[in-house]
């Protein structure tokens, strides 16, 4: 709020003319003054806990922000004025109320808002008359010292943008990707936001799939280290790890893969919707998906084969070990039938007769079990 203050006391020496709130009430807000005794300001809709979800409201006229606060009824209004003039209301995780109001502002689809509110859409593109609504779900890596079996390594959110004619209206859930970097970029290109609010649209789009790139990137690191760990011999690494990593791996890629569908639609030559000069943007974006999309499923089969080595592992451990009892069961069998026939009561057996006969039967159950351990220590067994 100081920050725009400040640009609303700031009037660049080039700007021949700077668009400024009104002092008087908007038709909207005129109708309501009406409703009340004392003819003070109306009261703003109750968003139930008292939190706004605005977080900026901004006018901009031929690619530049102009000066001052402004409310959504006001700044719409002034954009609707001016030939190149749009609004960009920066919303985080609106309650009902609030959005119900901006969107009887704003003409927007009960449908959508519902949407909006809710934050639980798969990435998508729809139209409601003017409208359209564009559903993007962030993701951010979450740094981790080292991967458990609980280790949270994707954290996810959403983004929902209603793209007008003369407005954007972006609704963010969740703090994986911050929509303020975005708009201090975007104010540094005027030639770009002349372009309305597609150019907005473009921005934020880009900045969700750079942020993909970078989940990407750390995620190969995270997936180097559990393959690492399954062929040394010396670490006993959990399965359990794995599949955590690879439940992480499908949250992501409910992220990305859907969101391949709605860029083409936005690339199409046939949309007549996005400004020609923003598609050129607009594929560069969908490279970046692709490439997303590639490392993804490349990191899916990648993880499929670390858990069927650790699988193939645990087998070839049971084995090895069941090997060893049977091992250390065919010694001691040397013992128990040598004692087993030297045990047995009968009169015509001439070993019992016999003075060393005791210690001979004890060198044979030794010997024969020196000989085993050798034959069994040299294929592997023991």
């Amino acid at each position: 709020m100081t920050d725009r203050a400040e640009r609303g006391r700031t009037v660049p020496e080039n700007t021949s003319r700077v668009l400024r709130p009104r002092a008087w009430p908007s038709p909207v807000r005129a109708v309501t003054r009406m409703l009340n005794a004392d003819g003070s300001p109306p009261t703003p809709a109750s968003t139930g806990t008292g939190r706004s979800g605005v977080v900026d409201c901004a006018l901009y006229v031929d690619g530049k922000r102009q000066p001052g606060d402004w409310t959504y009824a006001e700044a719409l209004e002034a954009a609707r004025r001016e030939e190149h003039g749009f609004v960009w209301i920066g919303l985080h995780q609106p309650e009902l109320a609030e959005m119900t109001a901006i969107a009887e502002t704003y003409g927007l689809h009960e449908l959508a808002v519902e949407d909006a509110v809710k934050a639980e859409q798969r990435p998508k593109l729809e139209r409601f008359g003017e409208v359209a609504f564009l559903v993007l779900r962030t993701a951010r890596y979450c740094e981790h010292t080292e991967l458990t079996e609980t280790s949270e390594v994707v954290e996810t959110g959403q983004v929902m943008l209603f793209i007008g004619p003369n407005f954007l209206i972006s609704v963010r859930h969740g703090d994986a990707c911050r929509l303020s970097p975005v708009r201090a970029d975007l104010e540094t290109k005027q030639e770009l936001l002349l372009q309305g609010p597609w150019a907005v649209a473009y921005g934020v789009t880009d900045r969700v799939v750079d942020l993909y790139l970078e989940v990407a990137e750390q995620l190969e690191d995270d997936l180097d280290v559990l393959e690492a760990e399954v062929f040394d011999r010396n670490s006993h690494g959990r399965i359990q790890r794995i599949y955590q990593m690879k439940r992480e791996l499908v949250e992501f890629k409910r992220a990305v893969i859907p969101l391949q569908r709605p860029l083409m639609t936005l690339t199409s030559q046939m949309n007549r919707d996005v400004p020609k000069e923003i598609r050129k943007y607009f594929r560069d974006v969908q490279d970046h998906l692709s490439r997303t999309v590639e490392q993804v499923n490349s990191y899916d089969d990648l993880l499929n084969s670390i858990l069927q080595a650790r699988l193939a592992q645990v087998s070839v451990d049971q084995n090895n070990d069941m090997r060893k009892i049977a091992a250390w069961a065919a010694i001691a069998a040397v013992w128990t039938s040598i004692a087993g026939v030297e045990g047995m009561n009968f009169d015509n057996m001439p070993e019992l007769k016999m003075t060393y006969g005791y210690p001979v039967a004890l060198a044979l159950m030794l010997g024969v079990s020196l000989a085993l351990y050798r034959w069994f220590r040299r294929n592997g067994w023991l």
